[in-house]
């Protein structure tokens, strides 16, 4: 019996390492949507599996791909947790998805979050990472103040509807 069986997941799924996010790290698989590949691609940097994180770079945006840089970010870093906060589109049926994830770590003795919105695209049925943002999507809608009326059209101001919650 290996360890990784036992092994938790870096990427905080809940599920051991060989039932998420390993057997896309070893090869035997490859991520089903695009929030696994971002997933899988955590767990990479926690496990320092350099390789996978420029192969699963889309092809195109590989000449940007600084090894060096990412192990050592990867070397010196505790990787601590993540979160998925949104995901949009990016399932097994799509061929593009958006993914916004706060990934957590300790660099010299100091925690830190790296809050990026990422894009995702799927090329013969292989999901990749195209780019990212750093911080939440943008929003699309106008900004709605606490004393504005509510854009759900009750009536009420946002702070006593929808912005209550």
């Amino acid at each position: 019996m290996t360890t990784i069986a036992t092994t938790e997941c870096p990427c905080r799924s809940g599920k051991p390492l060989d039932a998420c996010c390993g057997p896309y790290l070893d090869g035997t698989a490859s991520a089903p949507t695009a929030e696994a590949l971002m997933r899988s691609r955590y767990s990479a940097f926690a496990r320092g599996k350099i390789d996978y994180l420029q192969e699963t770079l889309l092809p195109e945006t590989r000449e940007d791909f600084d090894r060096k840089e990412i192990e050592a970010w990867a070397a010196n870093s505790q990787w601590t947790g993540l979160e998925v906060r949104s995901t949009e589109a990016g399932g097994v049926g799509d061929e593009d998805g958006v993914v916004e994830f706060v990934a957590h770590f300790t660099m010299n003795g100091k925690p830190q979050k790296h809050h990026e919105t990422s894009r995702f695209t799927k090329r013969d049925g292989r999901w990749y990472y195209v780019d990212g943002t750093l911080g939440a999507r943008p929003r699309s809608g106008p900004k709605v103040g606490r004393n504005d009326p509510c854009p759900c059209g009750s009536g009420k101001k946002h702070k006593k509807c929808c912005g209550a919650a």
